[in-house]
């Protein structure tokens, strides 16, 4: 059985969906009932429910798969748009909360001893805050009404090779545990998912030099460890979804940066990526988050249509002669 075959006759409805939208490249017009199928799954409403009631949980630990900016991008990756209700309510709710910068705040509580006030605040980090512009520019919102600026306000924060801890004036003092001036490799390769997506930005030097700075990182992975940021055995573990600093996303979202494609630090990481198939080209999880049991992803005993699928999508991008800016 081959990798597309697996996830097409094992996976579930929305994987379904997923893959014949994103690697078939069928036409949403033709699967409008397998959509209706998907949406109707029991773990995919549980999902749209949770975005839809967007400011329920606390940013305190960016890790946290519940977050409802990393469930919002997993239903936006998978194929789905606004035209969902809960996705509409989502975003309009994301945008309620903007700063003069344009850039969108989420609910969190600095404690005073980390610098905070210690209360409930909107604000924004530079680990999350690239991830609500992404959702809005995933989501179809209107870039340069809704996105740019705020973008361009964060792209200001580049420092070289990347990106420093970075907090709005509502977070006081607070950054994470490192030295000032090292770039934190999260807020770095954040920042890179959302560059890489916007066509003015994705072959800029910010985006390339970032790219470098996440690669050279890798290169020295046994002595570099800004902000306790690893690249060691748990980086290289497979995981899902792709919403921490590991090997998986982090080459995913190298990827999308055309000029490191025959970087052979790039290659590296993603020949390690090909090396963890099975002789019928699938893959397993190496590593799960608890909160993810009850997903394909969820487990580590047997092949996952989903994990198959993310590191498929890597595999391909990765080999594509084509134009890699979205």
């Amino acid at each position: 059985m081959d990798a597309i075959s697996f996830i097409l006759n094992d996976g579930e409805v929305w994987l379904r969906y997923a893959a014949r939208l994103n690697i078939l490249r069928e036409s949403r017009e033709s699967l409008t009932d397998l959509r209706l199928q998907a949406l109707s799954d029991p773990k995919i409403k549980s999902y749209l429910n949770d975005i839809a009631c967007y400011h329920s949980i606390l940013v305190s630990n960016h890790k946290n798969p519940d977050l409802p900016i990393h469930k919002l991008l997993f239903l936006l990756d998978l194929g789905f748009d606004t035209g969902v209700p809960e996705i509409k309510t989502a975003t309009d709710k994301i945008m309620e909360n903007r700063d003069n910068n344009g850039v969108y705040k989420s609910l969190t509580n600095i404690p005073k001893h980390f610098g905070g006030s210690g209360e409930d605040t909107f604000g924004w980090c530079l680990c999350d805050a690239p991830l609500l512009l992404l959702a809005l520019l995933k989501a179809g919102i209107d870039y340069k009404t809704y996105i740019k600026q705020g973008v361009d306000y964060l792209a200001g924060f580049f420092a070289g090779s990347g990106f420093p801890c970075t907090v709005s004036q509502e977070f006081g003092k607070f950054r994470g545990p490192g030295r000032k001036d090292d770039c934190c490799p999260n807020a770095s390769l954040v920042m890179m998912k959302l560059l890489s997506a916007i066509p003015e930005y994705c072959e800029s030097g910010i985006a390339v030099n970032t790219a470098n700075g996440l690669l050279s990182l890798w290169e020295n992975s046994l002595a570099r460890h800004p902000y306790m940021y690893y690249m060691g055995t748990d980086f290289r573990k497979l995981k899902a979804p792709a919403i921490w600093y590991d090997i998986v996303n982090v080459t995913d979202a190298l990827s999308f940066v055309k000029s490191v494609k025959s970087d052979a630090r790039f290659l590296e990481m993603v020949a390690i990526i090909r090396g963890k198939q099975d002789s019928d080209g699938l893959y397993t999880p190496e590593a799960v988050y608890q909160k993810s049991k009850g997903w394909d992803f969820g487990q580590k005993k047997t092949p996952s249509p989903y994990m198959t699928y993310l590191c498929y999508r890597v595999l391909e991008r990765a080999a594509a002669t084509r134009e890699l800016c979205l």
